[in-house]
């Protein structure tokens, strides 16, 4: 009998930022065991057509499943379904709203809905800046819940040469708060005295 495979929902909504999302399904694509679910608002595709040039037609190529942001009775829009984490990225604020006020009005933040009531893991990629009251509280109120607001911030100790570099460390970082092995950026090991 084959070993289950561990499941991972990645949602992409209207932030700008669509390579998060878009590179963080090729990376899971890499690993052993991993089943990928996709779900992609209409602002995201937007998004993807426009900073990456890619078009709907790409969706089979990007992850195992691919769902309709409509199709609220899709598997990942039930608790039963057991998926490891999630990881909305990018997280626009009208997704990060919609999730921290329980708002379930799409498959994306019905999806995040889930993984909150499951108490499962959540990592939300949030894109703005800068933010207002209501962007901080909405945080807080998400965190309170057990989600893990993670902003693709930049490490500059890394040394970055390049956007790339830049962005394969916040994939590297969500893997890890996954609890996947990853290859993508080394782990910290502390400057060396000089």
């Amino acid at each position: 009998m084959s070993e289950p495979r561990q499941r991972i929902i990645v949602g992409i909504s209207g932030a700008s930022g669509a390579i998060y999302g878009v590179r963080l399904l090729q990376a899971l694509r890499t690993l052993p065991g991993i089943e990928t679910h996709a779900v992609i608002s209409d602002a995201g595709w937007l998004n993807i057509t426009h900073e990456l040039g890619l078009e709907r037609t790409h969706a089979p190529a990007l992850a195992d499943v691919v769902h309709s942001i409509d199709h609220i009775g899709a598997s990942i829009a039930s608790g039963s379904f057991r998926a490891s984490g999630m990881v909305v990225a990018p997280c626009s604020m009208r997704t990060l709203a919609a999730i921290a006020h329980g708002l379930a009005d799409n498959l994306l933040t019905r999806a995040a809905d889930v993984m909150l009531k499951e108490r499962r893991r959540l990592i939300l990629l949030a894109r703005e800046t800068p933010l207002h009251l209501v962007h901080l509280r909405n945080m807080t109120t998400v965190t309170e819940m057990g989600a893990i607001v993670c902003p693709p911030v930049p490490a500059f100790y890394q040394k970055p040469q390049t956007v790339d570099d830049i962005v394969q460390h916040s994939i590297a970082r969500v893997l890890d708060l996954l609890g996947l092995e990853q290859t993508l950026a080394a782990p910290w090991m502390g400057l060396h005295p000089g």
